[in-house]
């Protein structure tokens, strides 16, 4: 299998300058998003990503999927779906994502350089949202970028905060109730195309839209009120 290169520049000690797209998506946030716009004004990008596993010193991602939402409503024509070049695959993670060999593989610049363009300074969302940011950190580290600037909301906590309160203490919690699976089924979303990127991305903006509907209910009507 002929791999990316910038899966080894990953690892390479020296000092990578920046690409131009990366000074492009950086120079986007010179201005904050206003603490007072309300919830209706805002763009989120929910994503996801299918791996090869759940190290992300070790492991790659396999797949990648993303919406747009503005406000409460999800932007079907606005959809972000590719399959990248792992250079590591194994048993276990096939049986998850039944990814083998996908017909069109994007290579890890154009993956890069595409997403930034793609999310600009919109909010970014997922459910367990720290691996997939550390997964793509490792991809756009190789092109000058050490973290992504965009506020982040993980769908997980998000709902803990709103069902719970924000001083719940997570220890006294049940197994697995706030898993992807559980708060689809509490909110009355169906389970189709589970453990696909894409279809994960497109369950997780469908819950996302009912929590901005529970946090509007609850008094949150703002990006400052939303982000805590």
């Amino acid at each position: 299998m002929q791999v990316d290169m910038g899966w080894f520049d990953l690892f390479s000690r020296k000092k990578i300058s920046k690409s131009d797209f990366v000074k492009e998506y950086e120079a986007l946030f010179d201005k904050k998003i206003p603490k007072l716009r309300p919830i209706s004004q805002l763009r989120f990008v929910v994503l996801d990503t299918e791996t090869t596993g759940f190290d992300f010193k070790k492991d790659y991602i396999v797949s990648f999927g993303a919406i747009k939402l503005k406000g409460y409503s999800m932007l079907i024509q606005e959809t972000f779906e590719t399959y990248l070049d792992a250079p590591v695959q194994n048993a276990s993670s096939i049986q998850v994502h039944e990814i083998l060999y996908p017909i069109e593989i994007s290579p890890l610049k154009d993956f890069a350089a595409d997403f930034l363009k793609y999310v600009g300074t919109d909010i970014i969302v997922g459910h367990h949202i720290g691996f997939d940011l550390a997964m793509m950190d490792k991809i756009f580290k190789s092109f000058g970028l050490n973290e992504l600037l965009n506020p982040v909301i993980d769908t997980k906590d998000l709902a803990i905060r709103l069902e719970k309160g924000p001083h719940y203490d997570r220890r006294m919690g049940k197994r697995e109730e706030y898993s992807l699976d559980s708060l689809c089924e509490r909110y009355g979303i169906p389970l189709d195309d589970r453990h696909t990127a894409a279809g994960d991305a497109f369950l997780t903006a469908q819950l996302l839209m009912k929590l901005l509907k529970l946090a509007e209910q609850k008094g949150i009507t703002n990006f400052g009120e939303l982000m805590g």
